[in-house]
This record gives structure tokens, sequence and C-alpha cells, in this order.
């Protein structure tokens, strides 16, 4: 057993600002032993992602106590009986599903629909059932975040959950390959498979909204429209890669903005937001015989509606793209490659270095929508 400092979420829904509310608390804690097929490992960096900030507001409901935490990078420091393939020292990044290797979906090369995978992250465990955090003394169990838990200087998780990685990438730009870049590059290589020269519209320009962004670039897309409410986030874009931006808190039809831009609407539009209505206006502006494609994280209880016919008369598809339908141990690594040879500029979603200490107030700046990417450094 051994200690650790972790951000823990207790409750969910407590008010914003999170300065004052502060439903994160850095607690030390009992951290277990890795068992059979898991790993020891000392976290390096992390992310803070909406996928996190749904759980503090509520919006993603998990079960409490919770470390939480799942887009981070870290080197070995353990490993369990039967691990094969790592070695202390060796630097990884995590997946947030682990993937098991032999479900129906993993078999057939669809790992982010893992089916063990699924349900542990729902119950909070790792892979194998188990929780290896407790409170202090003896105290209750604490619930893994997506098998990772990645907000803490020390984490157990799955070998399934870690991906190596070349040595020497500075930690803070390996952790956004565990979800930023693995979700949004992955949405658009893997879900949508854009092809060169075509038209692309990306809704929403957080993490996630400008790696697909960054995808749509590398993959030769002609035209690549980004759209948000903020101006800072749409100049970035324009130096990141795309050919027009609108503002869709003044733009009088964002829609039709689009349609024009891309001369008849995007053959792929990306939806990032998790909102059923700006996924609607992305479906709007995709193109007969299009895509739209969804990776944003809505409320449950959200649907989302369309005209039924324009499936048929219009040749229209609509995707869901759940950690970019990536297979993790292929996907990081070569998208780690492209972004050595200079086709994926990573670093230029990386706009605040925290604290563990910091972690509340950084959720306010992501809530407010003032960061890109915010990475907690240990």
């Amino acid at each position: 057993m051994i200690k650790t400092r972790a951000a823990v979420l207790r409750e969910m829904g407590l008010p914003a600002p999170y300065a004052v509310s502060r439903p994160l608390q850095i607690d030390t804690i009992d951290l277990a032993p890795p068992g059979p097929g898991e790993l020891l490992v000392k976290v390096t960096a992390a992310g803070l992602c909406h996928s996190d900030l749904s759980v503090i507001d509520g919006t993603r409901p998990r079960v409490m106590p919770m470390a939480l935490g799942h887009e981070a990078a870290a080197t070995v420091v353990e490993c369990g009986a039967g691990v094969s393939g790592y070695q202390p020292g060796d630097a990884v990044v995590f997946s947030f599903v682990p993937a098991c290797g032999h479900c129906q979906p993993c078999a057939t090369g669809r790992a982010a629909l893992c089916e063990p995978g699924a349900k542990a992250n729902v119950a909070g465990t790792l892979l194998s059932g188990a929780r290896r955090l407790k409170f202090p003394n003896g105290g209750v169990e604490i619930n893994h975040h997506l098998g990772v838990s990645g907000f803490a200087e020390y984490a157990v998780v799955a070998a399934a959950s870690a991906v190596k990685i070349r040595p020497g990438l500075a930690p803070e730009i390996a952790a956004l390959f565990g979800c930023a870049v693995l979700t949004g590059v992955g949405a658009v290589v893997n879900t949508a498979r854009v092809t060169p020269g075509s038209t692309v519209a990306v809704f929403g320009l957080g993490g996630v909204g400008l790696a697909a962004l960054l995808g749509a670039r590398a993959a030769g897309a002609g035209t690549i429209v980004a759209i948000d409410l903020l101006d800072s986030k749409l100049e970035l874009a324009k130096s990141l890669g795309a050919t027009h931006v609108i503002n869709a808190k003044t733009s009088a039809d964002v829609v039709a903005a689009i349609r024009e831009a891309t001369h008849g609407g995007a053959e792929f539009s990306f939806e990032s937001v998790g909102n059923e209505r700006v996924l609607q206006q992305a479906y709007a502006a995709t193109a007969r015989g299009g895509t739209t494609v969804t990776m944003g994280l809505p409320h449950p209880s959200k649907q989302f509606t369309i005209p039924a016919v324009s499936l048929t008369v219009e040749e229209r598809t609509v995707k869901g793209s759940y950690m970019g339908s990536a297979v993790p141990s292929r996907d990081i690594p070569r998208f780690v490659a492209m972004y050595d040879a200079g086709l994926l500029p990573v670093d230029r979603l990386l706009t605040h270095r925290l604290r563990l200490e910091d972690i509340n107030e950084g959720f306010d700046v992501l809530a407010r929508g003032e960061a890109v990417r915010q990475v907690l450094v240990f």
C-alpha cells in the first residue's frame, strides 16, 4: 500500500464557481499494489476535459466517490503478475476504455466499444472489477474514473488501459493523445474517413474539436469551416488551418453561412459540443450524401430529431464516434508519429499548465470556454 495525493469528487452537481464550492478535494488516499494484469504508474501529466466536467456538474452521472481524470501520461513503476510488454521506466499514455481483446467489438477491431471495458467504466472499477483506491485507515473504497483516475500522483491501471509511447515526448503533450487527439483525430480518420479535397465543418473548438480540425487538415480536406462562440478560438482555428470561421453567437444564420462557404453544405460535419441543438445544426449544414459525426456527450435525457425522409432521399449518414472509433494500441503511436512529422501540431492545443492544487479553478476556466486544453503537470 502506498499513499498518493488525488483529486476526489464526493458529490456531483455542486454549483459553479468551483473555486468557491470546491467539488474536487485534494486528498491523500491509499493505493493498493497492482493486481494481475495491472500496472502501478507515476502520473506525469493529466489534461482537464469536458468529460471530467460533465461528471462534476452531473451531466454524466457516475458512482461516487470517484478519483477523477482520464486523459493522462505516466511512467511505469511496477508491473503486476502476468503483465508482458511493459517494464519500469516505460512512458505510457492511457486509453479511457480498457480493451479486453476478446469480446465481439474487440475481435472486430472496435476497441472503443469493448463490452467488459464499458461495464467496468460504468461501475467505477478497473477492467478486473477491482478497486485499488481507498480513503485512509481502512476507509471506504474510491471509484476509478474510466479506468485511469489520472488527477493523482500515482495510479494503478489495467495494462489494457495503457499504450507505450516513445521516450522523450513532453508529458504535457503526451497526455493530450489519450483523449483530445484520440477522439478528435480519430473521428476524422477512423469514423468519417475524410478524403483529400473534401469539405469539412467542425462545431465547437475545444480540445476535441480543434484536434478534429488538425485531423481534417492532415487528411487533406480542401475547405474547413470552424464554428464557435469565442473569437479567440476562431483565431486559433485559422492559424491551425481553418479556411473559414463563423462566430455562432453573432452570425445571423450559421447553417446558411456554412452552406455558402462549402457551396451547398459540408461533406463531413463534426459536432464536439455535446448539445443536441448544435448536433441538429451540424446535420442541417451537411450536404446531400454527406456524413454528420457527433463526438460530444449530451445529457442522457436529450433527444436528437431530424427529418426522417432526408436519410433516404438525400442519402445522409449520421454516425457516433466514441474515443475516435480508435484502436488505441494502433492509433496513439501513429498519431504521435504524425506529430513528430509535423502533420499534427498537437502542442498548439495546450493553453495552460496547472498544479494539482489549482484544479477547481481550472474547471471554472474550462466551463467558461476560456481554454483549449489545461494540463496538470506533476
